[in-house]
């Protein structure tokens, strides 16, 4: 990979010392922007973080709901076991 003090090296006798210095000036302007493109794109160890935390209070809350679930079927589950039992008697 060449650094800009090469390119600028390679091109300045066939472009011009001017010329090549606003070219790798604009080379550089460019990777600038694109590598403060991707740091607001990619992840941080903080933000894994606060994800790792998040995904560990729904883990919670789903666990919460099903025991809900559990004794909600289970509560009505009973009572329709004992009305089954009640007809099946009763005939």
């Amino acid at each position: 990979m060449l650094t800009s003090i090469q390119l600028f090296q390679l091109l300045k006798n066939k472009l011009g010392e001017r010329e090549v210095e606003a070219l790798v000036d604009f080379m550089e302007s460019k990777r600038k922007e694109s590598n403060e493109a991707n740091s607001k794109v990619l992840a941080t160890k903080d933000d894994i973080g606060g994800i790792k935390v998040e995904l560990g209070k729904l883990e919670t809350k789903i666990a919460e709901n099903k025991s809900d679930i559990f004794r909600w079927v289970f509560a009505l589950f009973i009572p329709l076991m004992l009305a089954v039992i009640g007809l099946y008697f009763k005939h």
